[in-house]
C-alpha cells in the first residue's frame, strides 16, 4: 500500500473534503484527488461518496480512516522524536472536558501544561455531551461517571461527592415541609433529597423555586439565600469552612468520578501520556479537596 496515498486519504478525510484539505495544507487539490483515486483503485474499494456539494466517507472508508489515522500519527511522532533525540511531547492535543471542571480548574491546568510542554498545541473544548472521539478528532476526553464504552479505555483521576448546602439563615425544614431549592436544569423534577446527616438518614422534601443551567450559578444563588441545593463538595468547601454556607448533609447516592478516556486501539502518543501524568501530578490523591484548591 502506498503510504503517501494513504496519508493524503487521511488528510482529505480529516478535513472533510479535497478543497478544505488543499487550503489547509497548501497541497494542490488535483494531486490529492488523484492520489485518493489511485488508492481506491489499488484497494478496489470506494472510500468516498462524492456528491455535488459534499464528500462523505463510505463504510469501508471510515474503517480505513479509523484504523490508519492513528498509525500515521504515531509514525510522524516517532520520526519527530527520533529527529529531536527523545520522546519530547509535540503536536496538537485536542481535549473535550465537562463544563464545571473547565470553569473551575481547566484554565489553570491548561496554562501550566502549556508552560511545561511548549511544543504541544493544546486545544480544550467545553461540553457535557458525549462526543465521538474519532469523528470529531479528539485525542482525549474528560467525563463525569461515563457510560461503559468498549471502544474506549480510561482511568479515574478525581473523585467528588454531592452535599446539600444552604445559606446559614435558611433553616432545614422538619416533617413534611418542603425546603425552597435551587436545581440544575429544567428537567430536574425531584421532590425530595435523601441525605446522610450526623443524626442519620433524612429525606428532605424540596420545592424547586429556581432552575439554572450551571452549577456555578446554582452555588451563587444559594449563597444569596434563595434556597438549598445539591452541589459538589469541591465547589463549596471554601464556603463551608468560612461559614458562609451551612452543611445539611451528604447526598445518599453514587460518588462522582472524573475519568480520562481515549480510544483503546490507540498506542498512546507522547502528548497524551504527558497530559495523563500531568493530571496525576495535579491530583495525586484524587480527592475533592485537591480540586477545591483550584477554585477561587
Amino acid at each position: 500500500m502506498d503510504l503517501l496515498a494513504l496519508a493524503d486519504f487521511n488528510l482529505v478525510a480529516r478535513h472533510g473534503g479535497f478543497g478544505r484539505a488543499a487550503r489547509a495544507t497548501g497541497r494542490p487539490k488535483a494531486t490529492l484527488s488523484r492520489r485518493v483515486a489511485e488508492l481506491e483503485s489499488s484497494l478496489d474499494l470506494r472510500l468516498f461518496e462524492r456528491g455535488a456539494r459534499a464528500l462523505k466517507l463510505t463504510q469501508e472508508g471510515r474503517a480505513l480512516y479509523e484504523r490508519t489515522g492513528v498509525l500515521l500519527t504515531e509514525l510522524d511522532e516517532t520520526a519527530a522524536a527520533i529527529a529531536s533525540g527523545g520522546e519530547r511531547p509535540r503536536g496538537r492535543l485536542r481535549i473535550s472536558a465537562p463544563l464545571l471542571f473547565s470553569q473551575t480548574a481547566m484554565g489553570k491546568l491548561a496554562a501550566a501544561f502549556a508552560l511545561k510542554y511548549p511544543d504541544v498545541r493544546l486545544e480544550v473544548t467545553t461540553e457535557d455531551r458525549t462526543v465521538d472521539m474519532i469523528e470529531e478528532g479528539y485525542d482525549l476526553v474528560i467525563r463525569v461517571n461515563p457510560d461503559p464504552d468498549e471502544s474506549l479505555v480510561g482511568r479515574i483521576f478525581l473523585r467528588d461527592r454531592l452535599v446539600v448546602v444552604a445559606s446559614p439563615g435558611l433553616n432545614r425544614p422538619a416533617g413534611d415541609l418542603a425546603a425552597p431549592a435551587v436545581v440544575r436544569g429544567a428537567s430536574d423534577f425531584t421532590t425530595a433529597w435523601d441525605v446522610m446527616a450526623p443524626s442519620g438518614h433524612l429525606r428532605i422534601a424540596v420545592d424547586p423555586v429556581l432552575r439554572l443551567s450551571s452549577l456555578i450559578m446554582v452555588r451563587d444563588a444559594v449563597r444569596a439565600g434563595v434556597g438549598a441545593a445539591r452541589l459538589p463538595v469541591s465547589l463549596v468547601s471554601h464556603d463551608l469552612a468560612a461559614g458562609t454556607l451551612a452543611h445539611w448533609g451528604n447526598v445518599d447516592g453514587p460518588q462522582i468520578s472524573l475519568w480520562t478516556l481515549y480510544p483503546s486501539r490507540r498506542l498512546l502518543s507522547a502528548r497524551v501520556s504527558a497530559f495523563l501524568e500531568f493530571l496525576k501530578g495535579a491530583f495525586p490523591l484524587g480527592e475533592p479537596e485537591e480540586l477545591a484548591a483550584f477554585i477561587d
